[in-house]
């Protein structure tokens, strides 16, 4: 798994002062607990699992109970602040909003940034039809050069 912490200290603070400002617009009360798990979140280019973020957390909170980290996500997620990513077994988190795709690997369940390029897919004109978009989540599934790899099936 990748490491929980690889974002830099600048892009962080600017991540979290969007997400105190998200917040308020949005009618969340900023809490030291939702900071420290946005900030867990944010922090992470790893994709987290709720476990992972109650287990990062736990190391400046160590009371805090899985249920609220389960909890605070959900709320954050229903604000739109962080997003579910993968359809793995277990929930993925990631709070990075700017426009970009995923690769999930179908063998270890980790989950890769891929930047939007030139080559963005265009929202159809009639989705209005269906109802109110309100992210889009393009994710692509295969299994990772890692895993090919470890396989033997890379040159």
């Amino acid at each position: 798994m990748q490491e929980i912490s690889n974002t830099s200290a600048a892009e962080l603070k600017i991540k979290t002062e969007a997400f105190k400002q998200l917040c308020r617009t949005r009618g969340l009360r900023v809490t030291e607990q939702r900071l420290e798990i946005f900030r867990t979140v944010a922090r992470s280019k790893a994709h987290p699992s709720v476990e992972t973020v109650c287990a990062e957390v736990r190391k400046k909170m160590p009371n805090i109970s899985l249920d609220t980290v389960y909890r605070t996500l959900a709320s954050l997620e229903e604000a739109g602040v962080v997003f579910r990513v993968g359809n793995c077994s277990k929930a993925r988190f990631d709070a990075d909003l700017t426009p970009h795709y995923h690769f999930v690997c179908m063998n270890c369940a980790e989950v890769y940034d891929i930047p939007a390029g030139g080559n963005t897919p265009s929202i159809p004109d009639n989705i209005e039809e269906f109802g109110e978009v309100k992210n889009v989540n393009l994710q692509f599934r295969g299994i990772c050069n890692r895993c090919r790899k470890a396989a033997g099936k890379m040159q």
